[in-house]
Protein backbone atom coordinates (compact mmCIF):
# COMPACT_ATOMS: atom_id res chain seq x y z
CA UNK A 1 0.00 0.00 0.00
CA UNK A 2 1.89 3.18 -1.11
CA UNK A 3 1.26 5.95 1.51
CA UNK A 4 0.43 9.52 -0.05
CA UNK A 5 3.29 12.10 0.38
CA UNK A 6 3.48 14.09 3.19
CA UNK A 7 4.72 17.75 3.69
CA UNK A 8 5.20 20.01 6.53
CA UNK A 9 2.73 23.49 6.38
CA UNK A 10 3.90 26.94 4.87
CA UNK A 11 7.41 27.29 7.52
CA UNK A 12 7.30 30.77 8.36
CA UNK A 13 10.44 33.21 7.94
CA UNK A 14 11.20 33.18 11.93
CA UNK A 15 10.40 29.66 12.15
CA UNK A 16 13.08 29.34 8.89
CA UNK A 17 15.37 31.00 10.73
CA UNK A 18 15.15 28.95 13.98
CA UNK A 19 15.77 25.76 11.96
CA UNK A 20 18.54 27.07 10.11
CA UNK A 21 20.35 27.35 13.05
CA UNK A 22 19.45 24.21 14.59
CA UNK A 23 21.57 22.43 11.66
CA UNK A 24 24.46 23.96 13.82
CA UNK A 25 23.05 22.66 16.63
CA UNK A 26 25.82 19.95 18.46
CA UNK A 27 22.11 17.68 19.71
CA UNK A 28 21.69 14.81 17.04
CA UNK A 29 17.75 15.42 17.95
CA UNK A 30 17.64 19.05 17.39
CA UNK A 31 19.60 18.56 13.93
CA UNK A 32 18.20 15.57 12.55
CA UNK A 33 14.63 16.94 12.69
CA UNK A 34 15.56 20.32 11.33
CA UNK A 35 16.90 18.50 8.57
CA UNK A 36 13.74 16.75 7.88
CA UNK A 37 11.55 19.68 8.54
CA UNK A 38 13.80 21.68 6.30
CA UNK A 39 13.92 19.25 3.49
CA UNK A 40 10.15 18.77 3.82
CA UNK A 41 9.56 22.19 3.29
CA UNK A 42 11.64 22.16 0.00
CA UNK A 43 9.49 19.25 -1.08
CA UNK A 44 10.98 16.34 -0.65
CA UNK A 45 9.42 12.67 0.39
CA UNK A 46 9.58 10.86 3.38
CA UNK A 47 11.02 7.47 2.26
CA UNK A 48 14.05 9.25 0.40
CA UNK A 49 14.59 11.33 3.38
CA UNK A 50 14.55 8.81 6.08
CA UNK A 51 17.27 6.58 3.46
CA UNK A 52 19.40 9.62 3.43
CA UNK A 53 18.86 10.65 7.73
CA UNK A 54 19.19 6.73 7.98
CA UNK A 55 15.87 6.87 9.91
CA UNK A 56 12.32 5.05 8.78
CA UNK A 57 9.67 6.81 6.74
CA UNK A 58 7.15 6.31 9.26
CA UNK A 59 9.99 8.54 12.02
CA UNK A 60 9.92 11.38 8.98
CA UNK A 61 5.99 11.30 9.04
CA UNK A 62 5.83 11.46 12.42
CA UNK A 63 8.57 14.85 13.11
CA UNK A 64 6.38 16.27 10.21
CA UNK A 65 2.81 15.60 11.65
CA UNK A 66 4.49 16.40 15.02
CA UNK A 67 5.52 20.21 13.33
CA UNK A 68 2.40 20.62 11.60
CA UNK A 69 0.51 20.59 14.72
CA UNK A 70 3.40 22.10 17.74
CA UNK A 71 5.46 24.04 15.24
CA UNK A 72 8.87 24.93 16.45
CA UNK A 73 8.06 22.77 20.00
CA UNK A 74 9.27 19.73 18.15
CA UNK A 75 12.80 20.62 18.20
CA UNK A 76 12.54 19.79 21.99
CA UNK A 77 13.22 16.79 23.62
CA UNK A 78 10.02 15.42 25.56
CA UNK A 79 9.93 12.75 28.19
CA UNK A 80 10.34 9.08 27.43
CA UNK A 81 7.52 8.13 29.79
CA UNK A 82 4.70 6.41 28.67
CA UNK A 83 1.58 8.60 28.64
CA UNK A 84 -0.29 6.43 30.42
CA UNK A 85 0.80 3.40 32.99
CA UNK A 86 -1.89 0.66 33.26
CA UNK A 87 -1.99 -1.06 36.88
CA UNK A 88 -1.32 -4.43 37.20
CA UNK A 89 -3.28 -4.28 40.42
CA UNK A 90 -6.38 -2.17 40.47
CA UNK A 91 -7.42 -0.50 43.55
CA UNK A 92 -9.49 -3.03 45.11
CA UNK A 93 -6.42 -5.69 44.14
CA UNK A 94 -3.80 -3.61 46.08
CA UNK A 95 -5.77 -3.53 49.03
CA UNK A 96 -6.27 -7.11 49.19
CA UNK A 97 -2.49 -7.91 48.48
CA UNK A 98 -1.78 -5.26 51.66
CA UNK A 99 -4.10 -7.96 53.70
CA UNK A 100 -2.37 -10.75 52.26
CA UNK A 101 0.88 -9.74 53.60
CA UNK A 102 -0.76 -9.96 56.92
CA UNK A 103 -1.07 -13.03 56.95
CA UNK A 104 1.56 -16.05 57.11
CA UNK A 105 2.69 -17.62 53.43
CA UNK A 106 2.10 -21.02 54.37
CA UNK A 107 -1.92 -20.07 54.33
CA UNK A 108 -1.37 -20.41 50.80
CA UNK A 109 0.62 -23.62 50.56
CA UNK A 110 4.02 -22.06 50.60
CA UNK A 111 6.96 -23.73 52.68
CA UNK A 112 7.96 -20.68 54.22
CA UNK A 113 6.60 -18.17 56.51
CA UNK A 114 8.55 -15.06 55.16
CA UNK A 115 7.35 -13.25 52.15
CA UNK A 116 9.35 -11.89 49.67
CA UNK A 117 8.72 -9.85 46.69
CA UNK A 118 8.46 -12.62 44.11
CA UNK A 119 6.48 -14.83 46.79
CA UNK A 120 3.76 -12.11 47.06
CA UNK A 121 3.84 -11.94 43.31
CA UNK A 122 3.27 -15.69 42.43
CA UNK A 123 0.79 -15.76 45.62
CA UNK A 124 -1.05 -12.47 43.55
CA UNK A 125 -1.38 -14.43 40.73
CA UNK A 126 -2.97 -17.63 42.47
CA UNK A 127 -5.16 -15.47 44.01
CA UNK A 128 -6.80 -13.72 41.21
CA UNK A 129 -5.37 -10.72 42.40
CA UNK A 130 -3.32 -10.11 38.87
CA UNK A 131 -3.87 -11.35 35.50
CA UNK A 132 -0.53 -12.23 34.79
CA UNK A 133 2.50 -12.71 36.76
CA UNK A 134 3.85 -9.72 38.07
CA UNK A 135 7.86 -8.63 38.94
CA UNK A 136 8.93 -7.86 42.19
CA UNK A 137 9.49 -4.46 41.42
CA UNK A 138 5.25 -4.52 40.53
CA UNK A 139 4.68 -5.83 44.20
CA UNK A 140 7.05 -3.09 45.57
CA UNK A 141 5.73 -0.42 43.40
CA UNK A 142 1.90 -1.36 44.47
CA UNK A 143 2.36 -1.01 47.81
CA UNK A 144 4.23 2.32 47.75
CA UNK A 145 0.92 3.17 46.02
CA UNK A 146 -0.54 2.43 49.06
CA UNK A 147 2.07 4.37 51.28
CA UNK A 148 3.29 1.19 52.07
CA UNK A 149 7.22 0.55 52.61
CA UNK A 150 8.02 -2.83 51.71
CA UNK A 151 10.72 -2.17 55.12
CA UNK A 152 7.31 -1.84 56.77
CA UNK A 153 5.90 -4.88 55.73
CA UNK A 154 8.23 -7.05 56.87
CA UNK A 155 7.62 -6.24 60.00
CA UNK A 156 3.82 -7.76 59.79
CA UNK A 157 5.65 -11.06 59.26
CA UNK A 158 4.47 -13.90 61.80
CA UNK A 159 5.61 -17.46 62.19
CA UNK A 160 4.14 -20.53 63.43
CA UNK A 161 7.76 -20.93 65.29
CA UNK A 162 7.37 -20.31 69.23
CA UNK A 163 10.71 -19.01 69.21
CA UNK A 164 10.45 -17.00 66.02
CA UNK A 165 10.42 -13.34 67.94
CA UNK A 166 13.78 -14.71 69.81
CA UNK A 167 15.21 -15.70 66.90
CA UNK A 168 14.06 -12.53 65.11
CA UNK A 169 15.66 -10.36 67.32
CA UNK A 170 18.80 -12.59 67.17
CA UNK A 171 19.21 -12.20 63.68
CA UNK A 172 17.87 -8.32 63.06
CA UNK A 173 19.84 -7.08 66.38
Amino acid sequence: MKKEPIFVRVVTDDERAELQSGLRSREPFVLRRCQIILASARGERAIPMGRLLGCTDVTVRNIIKDFNVRGLAVLQVGSHRPHTIDRAFTSEAAERLKDLLHHSPRQYGKATSVWTLALAAEVSLAEGLTAERVSDETIRETLKRLKVNWQRAKQWITSPDPAYARKKRAATG
